[in-house]
């Protein structure tokens, strides 16, 4: 399946979640660092290279899960992938 802007959405939300839980001192460094991955899945470099991506793939068959950047925030949540 391909990624689209839903994914990224998708991802967005669930790290934006995330630093809403990030309250303590010593958790700011990480919520910065989160901030700064959204920054990039908002970014039109981005969405231009991940559309990129996406048509390159499914020309080759080879996208092995339907949402880079969900996959993406839930290993920086430390998720299981879906």
């Amino acid at each position: 399946f391909p990624c689209s802007c839903l994914d990224t959405d998708r991802a967005l939300a669930l790290l934006e979640e995330y630093c809403k839980k990030l309250r303590k001192p010593e958790e700011q460094q990480l919520k910065k660092a989160i901030r700064k991955v959204m920054g990039i899945f908002k970014s039109s470099l981005f969405q231009a290279l991940l559309g990129s991506f996406t048509k390159k793939a499914t020309r080759h068959g080879t996208i092995s899960h339907p949402s880079l950047p969900a996959a993406v925030a839930y290993d920086v949540l430390g998720c299981p992938k879906i």
